[in-house]
């Protein structure tokens, strides 16, 4: 069963369209990174699935059910971390998760929450005095009451030092091992990389991509850049890997040849260098980063 189904939602203000028909499914149990250059329709999107606003046309389902009709019942299933949402300065931890608790009619325990996004020691201080990472992990921890079935997280690492964007990372993969289907938008895709299983690219309101990372690279034709360590180099060999048709450049650096060549030429170039007087001592893949590929998709070459 999808978690969530978008059918053609468009979304219009005015003379402007924040989202044109757009289609969007999310299996139950996947970690489903929600890419897009400021503008793009992200968190319209978002506000669409938790009934924050009503799409133009089209319609969209969380579970199985409306998000108009039902948003009351999605809710109940729905952890939210907002981007720029704010504590209440008078308020201490606590307090805002019992507020959480108490709304959701859950039973967790505040401090088993603030001891899992490493923030106990502050449980009884007002969240006005809280850092912009703290107040972050606080909202995490209260979308994490009742331990909802999906877990809607805008911005998550923000302010987040290292540490914290570490631990956001393992609370996700937890969530997901756990069954919890998680809707991820963020703009450090280091972040997305490392913990999606699907990525949906948006670029003025429409999805113009989705697929794995590996499925992108491979849709952008992204080449594999291969790190050569050689014992000698003879000119030779730079030509000789140079003519292959499946190298599209190559960078000598010193003993170290970079080659940008397709995903499965990388024996013809280790060959090409071992038949041409460059014994081979070491090599190494880079491929396409999340970075690279989404300003392919979002600044119109792919």
């Amino acid at each position: 069963m999808a978690a969530i189904e978008v059918r053609d939602v468009t979304k219009q203000y005015g003379d402007v369209t924040a989202v044109s028909g757009l289609d969007l499914t999310v299996e139950e149990g996947e970690v489903y990174g929600f890419l897009g250059p400021n503008g793009a329709g992200k968190s319209t999107t978002i506000n669409t699935l938790l009934d924050f606003i009503r799409p133009t046309s089209g319609e969209a389902r969380v579970f199985g059910l409306d998000t108009r009709e039902d948003s009351v019942a999605i809710r109940a299933r729905t952890g939210v971390l907002p981007e720029g949402f704010h504590t209440y300065d008078r308020l201490t931890g606590r307090q805002h998760l019992e507020f959480a608790i108490d709304a959701k009619r859950a039973d967790d325990d505040p401090e088993a929450l603030l001891e899992r996004v490493g923030i106990p020691e502050a449980a009884d201080r007002k969240a006005g005095g809280y850092s912009k990472g703290m107040q972050q992990r606080l909202v995490l921890a209260m979308a994490l009451v009742g331990e909802p079935d999906l877990l809607v997280l805008d911005e998550p690492s923000t302010g987040l030092d290292p540490n914290g964007a570490r631990e956001m990372r393992e609370i996700v993969r937890t969530e997901r091992d756990r069954g919890a289907t998680v809707f991820f938008s963020s703009h450090i895709l280091d972040q997305v990389e490392a913990v999606c299983d699907r990525v949906g690219i948006l670029r003025a309101g429409e999805l113009v991509a989705e697929d794995s990372i590996e499925g992108l690279r491979e849709a952008v034709g992204a080449d594999t850049r291969l790190v050569v360590d050689v014992a000698s180099l003879p000119d030779d060999a730079v030509a000789a890997v140079r003519a292959l048709d499946a190298v599209s450049g190559v960078e000598v650096d010193g003993e170290q040849l970079l080659v940008a060549c397709e995903s499965d030429a990388k024996r013809d170039v280790l060959d090409t260098l071992e038949n041409n007087g460059a014994p081979v001592s070491d090599f190494a893949t880079e491929e396409a980063s999340l970075e690279e590929l989404f300003v392919a998709y979002t600044e119109g070459s792919a």
